[in-house]
């Protein structure tokens, strides 16, 4: 059984607890409480191979963003989440694909943009348009979801299973020379 690594990134407020406990356990969580970091594990199915995803909610917040380059370091696949109702945080994405760049040293890294909270369309700030056009400069797919009606939430770690299968992180060679 094949385990991946999947770091779930974002502003805070964007749902990425709701989104990752909503897969893990089914539950919609109604309340928000500003996560620090939580740990989930989940064994499923994709394309008929058992996987298990082990699963990092990072914090959105600021104050923990020195934390963020050891996230990414150490995952495999990214679900980068923005709130639909907030193009603040359509923003703030745009500076952590840019960190997980710099962090793996590598340009095709698997991920997916992940727009959140679909289910607030009256709320809308962010476009699909905007979203789909976003998600074509950095090269993968995008989704929208919402954890309160499960609207693609496990099609979302689904389809980052297929993209750490198809596309895998390889490791910039390093080189030393001797003078």
């Amino acid at each position: 059984m094949r385990e991946y690594k999947v770091v779930v990134l974002g502003s805070g407020g964007v749902g990425k607890s709701a989104l990752t406990v909503k897969f893990v356990s089914g539950n919609f969580m109604e309340k928000y409480d500003p996560t620090i970091e939580d740990f989930y594990r989940k064994e499923i199915e994709v394309d008929d191979a058992p996987s298990v995803l082990e699963i990092l909610d990072t914090a959105g917040t600021e104050q923990f963003a020195s934390m963020r380059d050891l996230y990414i370091k150490n995952g495999q696949g990214f679900l980068i989440v923005y709130s639909i109702t907030s193009f603040q945080t359509f923003q703030d994405i745009k500076t952590m694909k840019e960190q997980i760049i710099r962090v793996k040293g590598v340009d095709k890294i698997p991920m997916i943009l992940v727009g959140n909270k679909c289910d607030l369309e009256h709320q809308r700030e962010v476009t699909v348009e905007e979203g789909v056009a976003l998600s074509q400069i950095w090269a993968c797919p995008f989704m929208e979801t919402s954890a309160k009606s499960t609207n693609n939430v496990n099609e979302v770690f689904i389809e980052i299973v297929r993209e750490m299968n198809t596309s895998p992180v390889k490791k910039k060679k390093s080189y030393c020379t001797v003078l």
